[in-house]
């Protein structure tokens, strides 16, 4: 697996391969362009894509799992007007899930986040403000929205939690560093619904189901009414297929809280 570290390496060996090689031969300087394009491409996609554990290892699969369960997780709560629904449905269904809360959404409906815990449900971090440029934010700002998020958990919920979810599960050196002085554990997915896009129920329960299996950790977000159908419908087919959903600290056997 490629990552931040490697990549660096072997683009610093080239570039200097290339260097010791123009002293004998005149080498075009589109060769260095070429170089640098490749490096920022590789870059941007591993910071992009939370799977390929680039700059740092989230868990996002269980395939080891000997049983049948899935992790269904819900990004950007708590809503008041879909968590509810959310938690009726899960219960309905006798199914359990992993909520990944923005911590400004936490500190004004905090009885929703009570309700996810007495429920058996898990609660995760996802950031205090989940800012469009959280990517770019330096290192204190990270560090400050996670501790932030967990010290409000804390103060109305009474726990420390330990799990993360990157917003929009981007990933960079700067979240790795803050990762380390808070202790928190990333969680990615390795099923992602696009249930934020255009795209339809069917479209979106499609992409979901065709080829889950034992272990996946499917990305969904308690915001809107079309994932509530979309939910319904994916916990009739789990259901029919004889699939448990679980916590994620269930499905990868870790604690969710401090």
């Amino acid at each position: 697996m490629l990552s931040y570290n490697k990549v660096n390496k072997v683009t610093l060996v080239i570039f200097l391969v290339l260097l010791i090689t123009n002293y004998w031969i005149d080498l075009p300087i589109w060769l260095y362009f070429l170089l640098a394009f490749t490096w920022f491409n590789v870059t941007a996609l591993g910071s992009s894509f939370i799977q390929w554990n680039y700059h740092f290892t989230s868990l996002n699969s269980n395939k080891s799992i000997t049983k049948k369960q899935i992790a269904i997780t819900f990004d950007d709560g708590p809503n008041p007007e879909f968590t509810p629904q959310v938690l009726n449905l899960l219960k309905k269904y006798n199914a359990k899930a992993t909520f990944f809360c923005i911590g400004q959404h936490i500190n004004t409906y905090p009885e929703i986040v009570q309700d996810c815990i007495k429920q058996g449900h898990t609660i995760g971090n996802h950031t205090y403000s989940h800012a469009n440029t959280f990517g770019f934010f330096e290192t204190k700002k990270v560090i400050s929205e996670l501790k932030q998020t967990n010290a409000i958990v804390k103060e109305k919920i009474g726990v420390t939690l330990q799990l993360y979810r990157p917003a929009f599960g981007v990933t960079n050196p700067r979240i790795k560093k803050a990762l380390q002085v808070t202790g928190l554990q990333s969680i990615g997915w390795n099923v992602r619904s696009l249930d934020t896009t255009s795209r339809n129920v069917n479209t979106i329960l499609k992409r979901i189901t065709t080829g889950l299996s034992p272990g996946d950790v499917i990305l969904l977000h308690d915001t809107s009414a079309k994932t509530i159908l979309v939910l319904e419908q994916l916990l009739l087919f789990l259901q029919q297929q004889n699939l448990e959903s679980v916590t994620i600290d269930s499905l990868f056997k870790i604690k969710a809280y401090a």
